[in-house]
């Protein structure tokens, strides 16, 4: 049993966990705390005004390499987040491109968030 318990823990680090470079929502947390990361939400206008984690910077995914919101700083960690995460690890990937070297998608996204009972903000 005890055996079956570490695999699990370890399989997706080994299957891609590293390789995808997702961080958890503990994770999130101390990147924020520790390290000033910055949260990039890439959801659409509408999804993003029905409900974001609290302090989230809104740039949507299809104006990534073209907003002039990202932070200056580009060594600064970027978390990103989109309500189920598969959007944040393709946008992380054209943050890195753009210069962005510690930019992470959220694993499980907003959704993840949200079980963690972290801040979540709603836009009027």
């Amino acid at each position: 049993m005890a055996i079956l318990s570490g695999a699990l823990l370890i399989w997706p680090r080994l299957r891609g966990g590293s390789g995808s470079g997702a961080v958890t929502t503990a994770e999130a947390v101390q990147l924020i705390n520790r390290e000033r990361a910055v949260l990039v939400d890439v959801s659409e206008p509408a999804e993003y005004a029905a409900g974001h984690a609290g302090g989230s910077k809104n740039i949507p995914f299809g104006t990534l390499e073209t907003s002039g919101d990202l932070p200056k700083n580009k060594a600064l960690p970027l978390v990103v987040v989109c309500p189920t995460g598969a959007r944040a690890a393709r946008a992380a990937g054209i943050l890195k491109k753009l210069g962005f070297e510690k930019a992470r998608p959220l694993a499980g996204g907003l959704r993840a968030w949200r079980e963690a009972n972290l801040p979540v903000e709603k836009s009027a």
